[in-house]
Parts: structure tokens; C-alpha cells; sequence
């Protein structure tokens, strides 16, 4: 499988490693009144799609980029591929 890796074109899906659900991206606030239940929830409740489904991939083997690949669990074609700090910046996740 190859990803389009928007600063470095095709790489090998082997450079990469898969660290689930891209959902991780919006960790819970801890100060919250419900922080508990959220960070179980955040840590142990996962969807698993058939079919389309955003994924956090590490480029470990490489430039140590953090993506989001929008990818289908069923045909493995990749959708589309995001930078996750560009991501996480539309979400009002980051500075």
C-alpha cells in the first residue's frame, strides 16, 4: 500500500506505523466534571467501520510526521491524506 505523503509524495506504507482511530486527535478535558468516564471512553471505546475510516499513521521511517489517512477498511484504497497538525488546527486543536 502506498500513502501520498503530502510534504514527501508515495512512501511505502511500511515506513509508516498505524496508531488507530484518528478520533485520538481530541483528547478529553481533564479538568472536566466527567473526565473519568471521557478518558475511558477515549481510551477503550473504538469503532471498526467496514468501509470509509480516518486513521492516525506515525511516519516513523521517516520525517516522524503524524497524518490522518482517510482510508476504506475493506479495499484499503487511501482517500485522502492530511497533515494531523493541519487537522487538529481546523478542530481548534492547536496553536
Amino acid at each position: 500500500m502506498l500513502i501520498d505523503h503530502p510534504l514527501l509524495g508515495l512512501r511505502d506504507a511500511q515506513e509508516f506505523t498505524y496508531l488507530g482511530d484518528a478520533s485520538l486527535i481530541n483528547r478529553p478535558d481533564w479538568q472536566a466534571e466527567n473526565a473519568a468516564q471521557a478518558f475511558h471512553d477515549y481510551l477503550y471505546l473504538r469503532d471498526n467501520p467496514a468501509g470509509e475510516h480516518r486513521e492516525l499513521w506515525f511516519h516513523e521511517q521517516g520525517d516522524r510526521s503524524w497524518l490522518v489517512v482517510t482510508r476504506n477498511t475493506v479495499t484499503h484504497e487511501i482517500l485522502k491524506v492530511e497533515l494531523a497538525r493541519d487537522v487538529a488546527k481546523a478542530a481548534g486543536k492547536a496553536d
